[in-house]
């Protein structure tokens, strides 16, 4: 059973107790983290459950659109989604212990073979850190800041190693922000004092893998390191979380480069031709909330909430791509790399593009160009702007607003457009249902798994989409 959404690390230790309702609680882990994992699972339960009901004519990887249970039709898939989780309940609840209980073994497996695994010798990373003894605190702890983006694709036999040596390197310069280690290579985005992020770019240059990066492989935006609440280095899978093995698609298969003058060319071209043009897809290929405030013009921007799904949006649309041209842009190239090569394996496109270093070196090179409205970032900035266009709206008087809050309700991630004269009269949750919610001050201590509410209840997973 492939696991795409399967976190990198469940079970730290084998020791495990039994909650009342089955789940097994690793001692060495928070019970969130299983919650969230067994969560993960009826999601997946839920979701082939309602499959099961489809009309069964659906072909060509397309969408269905029929389902039918207890008697009924239904065309909508939050309509079926809302009958079974009112009416089934009852059956996908064991159908959920089964699941958890299958893969939690999977995974108790993998960390006993883990754990059995000769412990390797040390190695020192001091030959890569830089000496900043000539360097004063200050300097890497006050003054103007900075926010790095960088991604390097290249073969890491070790990446343990790497993750030590990032994690020592990051806390040495008074960095914060997010690093992911994996054997096909590192992401990160970090934020700091431009004395730290300068520094840091010539300790990751002076390193002998990571030699091959050039200073403009490194995307620069204002900033600090209060961006980020910690500091996060760790070993994953993949750099970016696609959900598919990289031994299976790799980066190697990307679409053609293209520098931001390239793409412009290409983006001012389509757009000459207006609606006449049938032959081109610029794809958006980050998801909703991203480029519900800033996009190219005349782009196809999936309706999904996670890059994970992708593949998926992929699979259900492959008519849409056959025969076509795609553009594919991202902020900042890394989730083109891997998108692009998963839609080349389909071997349905005429040609695949992907926009070089992102939206971010395009904003470089064209401010006032062809993207409008603001670039979505993941730390607590949420977004930075090159231009003045407002392209989204107040999600309560619909006013123009593109200034991300996180809802207001405790157990919700989702993030919320609402203005400041809709957050004064206290709209301030991401829709209704969390809105009326109130929870009292032991409710909202309490650990508890992410909240699935109407945001994402009435959205299809995986949209039908038509130009």
């Amino acid at each position: 059973m492939a696991l795409r959404d399967k976190p990198d690390k469940v079970f730290s230790d084998l020791e495990v107790d039994v909650l009342p309702n089955g789940i097994k609680q690793d001692r060495a882990q928070p019970s969130t983290t299983l919650r969230k994992y067994y969560s993960h699972c009826r999601r997946m339960t839920f979701a082939r459950f309602v499959a099961s009901k489809t009309s069964g004519c659906h072909q060509g990887g397309k969408s269905p659109s029929t389902w039918y249970c207890c008697g009924q039709t239904f065309n909508e898939p939050s309509s079926i989604h809302k009958h079974v989780a009112r009416t089934h309940d009852a059956e996908i609840e064991p159908l959920t212990q089964s699941t958890f209980e299958q893969l939690s073994n999977e995974l108790i497996k993998e960390a006993t073979e883990q754990q059995q695994k000769p412990e390797a010798e040390p190695v020192d990373i001091s030959a890569w850190m830089l000496d900043t003894s000539h360097v004063a605190d200050d300097q890497l702890q006050k003054g103007p800041g900075q926010v790095l983006l960088y991604y390097c694709y290249l073969q890491i036999e070790d990446p343990h190693v790497i993750c030590a040596w990032q994690k020592a390197l990051c806390e040495k310069l008074y960095l914060t922000g997010k690093v992911r280690v994996a054997t096909e290579g590192m992401n990160g985005t970090v934020g700091g004092t431009k004395v730290a992020t300068a520094m840091y770019i010539k300790a990751m240059r002076s390193h002998p893998l990571f030699k091959i990066m050039e200073e403009e492989d490194f995307k620069t935006s204002d900033g600090s390191a209060d961006c980020f609440s910690d500091l996060r280095v760790g070993v994953y899978k993949e750099i970016v979380p696609m959900g598919v093995d990289p031994d299976v698609i790799s980066y190697q298969l990307a679409g053609t480069h293209l520098e931001p003058e390239e793409f412009h060319k290409e983006v001012e071209a389509l757009l000459s031709k207006g609606d006449s043009c049938n032959d081109t897809i610029l794809l958006d290929c980050r998801n909703f909330y991203e480029s519900k405030i800033g996009q190219f013009s005349q782009c196809l921007a999936p309706n999904i909430r996670k890059f994970s799904y992708f593949p998926d949006y992929v699979d259900q649309n492959l008519e849409l791509f056959r025969d076509k041209k795609v553009l594919m842009y991202c902020t900042g190239g890394i989730r083109c790399e891997r998108g692009s090569a998963y839609l080349r394996s389909k071997e349905v496109c005429k040609e695949v593009y992907q926009l070089k270093g992102g939206i971010h070196k395009y904003l470089e090179r064209f401010p006032q160009g062809f993207y409008r409205g603001k670039l979505f970032v993941f730390d607590e900035r949420y977004a930075i702007s090159s231009n003045s266009d407002i392209i989204s709206e107040c999600r309560y008087c619909g006013s123009p607003w593109d200034q991300y809050q996180p809802c207001s309700t405790h157990y919700c991630h989702q993030l919320v457009l609402s203005c400041p004269s809709c957050r004064q009269k206290e709209h301030t949750a991401c829709c209704p249902t969390c809105q009326s919610k109130e929870q009292t001050e032991e409710e909202a201590s309490a650990p508890q798994p992410k909240e699935e509410c109407e945001c994402t209840d009435g959205r299809p997973r995986i949209p039908q989409d038509v130009l």
